[in-house]
């Protein structure tokens, strides 16, 4: 029997890796990709959002490439969703997961959304309503993710209250999960250990945690080793380190899934997934996408097959 991953990995190069693309990737190339990610042993993919397609054009095909992606029984297939409306239609798509977002930023919120934070939390209500009207077995699990909870690009700094107060919402109205989102990439180890300290003080232990990090000012990878020594085994990332807000200016990718896995399987935490396989998944990005937004360490060094070997 496979040895249980000591860190778990969302990959969400699908959703929020292509979200602030200028260009339009072909549902197709989205197919592939979610393909070969899932191929290479990542366990859980947030593979779309179910968003107004004026609002992000990306997405227009989102239905189609949710049914592409529920092909993949064994792993947890995820959709970011902004509202109840968005999440119904995520439930009835069949997804495994559904991200709700709330930004502990007032202003980031309204942009986001186009609602005050308290009606986002309001909203996060009526989607555990809704999830919870089903039957049991065909019930996602609900991850609460608190945007800018380390700085906002238009607000600046965001307190520990603003963090603690979503958080306190999301585990009161039951969120199975919460991700604490770097959104702009203006985290630090030390910022990093602080507010989730300040979260767990919060809400308790009993909660599941994630970081969602960018890698804005390259401290990136830092900031998830903080996130480690602070207990966080879940984080998010996407291949070539695509990523961004399109309604955070300055927002620049996520951390690079190639090189956290590396850097984790060396530091002798294992995370089930194939690097070479997740490695083929530039490829796929790469015959669609300019070279300027693809990103990674390992992609311009290559694999120093010594120390891999040796891992």
């Amino acid at each position: 029997m496979a040895r249980a991953a000591d860190v778990h990995i969302c990959e969400v190069a699908p959703r929020d890796g292509l979200q602030n693309l200028d260009i339009s990737v072909p549902t197709e190339a989205k197919c592939a990709l979610i393909d070969a990610i899932a191929a290479a042993g990542v366990r859980e993919i947030d593979a779309g959002s179910f968003v107004p397609s004026k609002v992000v054009p990306q997405f227009a095909d989102v239905d189609a490439v949710m049914a592409h992606a529920l092909t993949h029984t064994s792993v947890t297939i995820g959709a970011l969703v902004p509202n109840p409306k968005g999440a119904q239609r995520a439930i009835a798509a069949g997804v495994k997961a559904v991200y709700f977002v709330i930004s502990a930023s007032e202003t980031h919120n309204q942009a986001n959304v186009r609602r005050s934070v308290d009606e986002q939390i309001e909203a996060f209500r009526a989607v555990r309503a809704a999830i919870d009207a089903r039957p049991v077995g065909r019930r996602p699990q609900l991850m609460g993710a608190i945007s800018t909870s380390f700085g906002c690009s238009l607000e600046g700094k965001v307190s520990e209250a603003a963090v603690c107060r979503v958080a306190r919402a999301f585990a009161e109205a039951r969120a199975d999960e919460i991700g604490l989102a770097d959104t702009v990439g203006y985290a630090t180890p030390k910022s990093i250990g602080q507010i989730v300290t300040a979260v767990r003080r919060e809400i308790g232990s009993q909660m599941t945690l994630r970081l969602h990090l960018h890698d804005t000012l390259g401290a990136g990878l830092a900031n998830a080793i903080a996130g480690l020594e602070a207990g966080i085994r879940r984080f998010d990332a996407a291949v070539s380190g695509l990523g961004g807000c399109p309604f955070a200016p300055g927002a620049r990718g996520n951390i690079v899934t190639e090189d956290l896995v590396f850097m984790l399987e060396r530091m002798g935490l294992s995370t089930g997934i194939d690097l070479d396989r997740l490695m083929q998944t530039r490829e796929i990005l790469a015959r669609h996408i300019p070279a300027k937004h693809l990103t990674g360490h390992l992609h311009e060094a290559g694999i120093p097959k010594v120390l891999w070997s040796a891992a």
